[in-house]
């Protein structure tokens, strides 16, 4: 693809989900889950926040994309995952996984592992989970599985490029991994997009919130330009809000504000660069 190709692809993306305020469930951490849900909305989605596993496969029929995020894991996440990623297949709506905590335990090893089986459109998360993810998928990632440290990244996002591809290239649909720059694969066609702030590793969610808005961008548009333009939207919203707040309380208010506010426009054109 061209430069030029890409940035119509996400300037559509962003204008459609305004336009078509598309449903968008989530099953997401409990820590985030007003943050994830504020997001979802500034990006013109209409948000649902879901554990059940009733709840889960209806709103994964009703819902035109969801969103699944392991954090916080519940006991009843052990039914509730597997049934909704199915019922997501069967119906042929797009999901985005934020593998977070890969590693941690036996119940979260076991339910990604089941995900290999129904994949998403979009897998999203720092450099070690994409890396640990790869991994634990029998994919190439270039690196050996050392797990992750709780939910920060001890890899760089060039260091996750290959095991980004790989899990692209797998699912058939995009790979974002967050960082200072952040990287959108879809196992061809590999971007790095620059802005953002700081400011996120302060604020509870931005990571989570960020997979949320990718899902509402997945409703309207192919995963590559789903998971790209959301780290656009958000490089350049989080950009200018930094440039307003006097820190990470006012930074999150601020951040909601400029999403909202956003052109789609504005969001094509964050700098952004192929390799």
């Amino acid at each position: 693809m061209e430069l030029e190709e890409i940035k119509q692809g996400v300037l559509l993306a962003v204008r459609k989900a305004k336009e078509t305020t598309p449903l968008v469930p989530s099953i997401t951490n409990s820590v985030t889950i007003n943050f994830v849900a504020n997001a979802q909305l500034a990006a013109g989605g209409s948000a649902a926040m879901v554990y059940l596993p009733d709840e889960g496969t209806g709103m994964a029929a009703l819902g035109s994309a969801m969103y699944i995020n392991m954090g916080t894991l519940l006991p009843i996440y052990e039914k509730t995952l597997p049934l909704t990623a199915h019922s997501l297949a069967d119906h042929h709506h797009p999901w985005v996984l934020d593998p977070v905590g890969i590693g941690l335990g036996g119940m979260r090893r076991d339910l990604l592992l089941a995900f290999r089986q129904t994949p998403p459109a979009i897998v999203r998360g720092n450099a070690s989970e994409i890396i640990a993810l790869a991994n634990l998928w029998q994919l190439d990632s270039g690196m050996a599985a050392d797990g992750v440290r709780g939910v920060d990244a001890t890899d760089s996002v060039r260091e996750a490029k290959l095991a980004a591809e790989s899990l692209a290239r797998f699912t058939g649909g995009a790979t974002a991994v967050s960082g200072p720059l952040d990287l959108v694969t879809d196992g061809t066609t590999t971007v790095m997009s620059e802005g953002g702030s700081e400011l996120f590793t302060k604020v509870t969610g931005a990571g989570c919130s960020l997979g949320g808005v990718a899902a509402v961008y997945a409703a309207v548009t192919t995963p590559f330009f789903a998971a790209l333009a959301a780290v656009q939207a958000y490089n350049f919203a989080g950009k200018k809000a930094e440039q307003r707040a006097g820190g990470p309380g006012t930074f999150a208010a601020y951040f909601l504000d400029e999403l909202y506010q956003a052109k789609p426009e504005e969001v094509a054109d964050n700098p952004f660069y192929m390799i």
